[in-house]
């Protein structure tokens, strides 16, 4: 089974909604996991909101610093904004998207950094399976 870690800074928006799209569209044909380099205390509640408009509950989610475990399960890495903060592991495969951090921005912001994510995700799950 394939496996996806979504990396961020603070693992409280961008990579926590991406690991909630991941989840919700690949059930259990994909690992999926999220962290990041400077894991915040918690979600970003705009990003729960943001997810919950479409029928996604992150809530329950506590951001975490990624590990050298959850790298070396894993087949691709996403990073978002992390930047040289991010690990990099030779022979895994790496894609960047570059998105707005949604950490202090409001609902309408938030919804469009959702929805780019979202069509990223999709994208990334149909290429995945073929």
């Amino acid at each position: 089974m394939p496996g996806i870690l979504f990396l961020c800074i603070h693992n409280a928006g961008r990579s926590q909604m991406a690991a909630g799209f991941a989840r919700e569209f690949a059930g259990d044909r994909v690992s999926i996991y999220s962290g990041g380099s400077e894991p915040a205390d918690r979600v970003n509640p705009v990003a729960i909101e943001a997810m919950a408009e479409v029928g996604i509950d992150i809530a329950g989610y506590t951001p975490q610093k990624f590990t050298d475990e959850l790298l070396n399960r894993v087949d691709v890495v996403v990073t978002m904004g992390c930047g040289d903060t991010c690990p990099y592991i030779p022979g895994k495969r790496y894609l960047d998207w570059p998105l707005d951090d949604p950490r202090g921005q409001n609902l309408e912001s938030v919804r469009t950094i959702r929805d780019r994510i979202r069509e990223n995700v999709t994208n990334l799950l149909k290429e995945l399976e073929g």
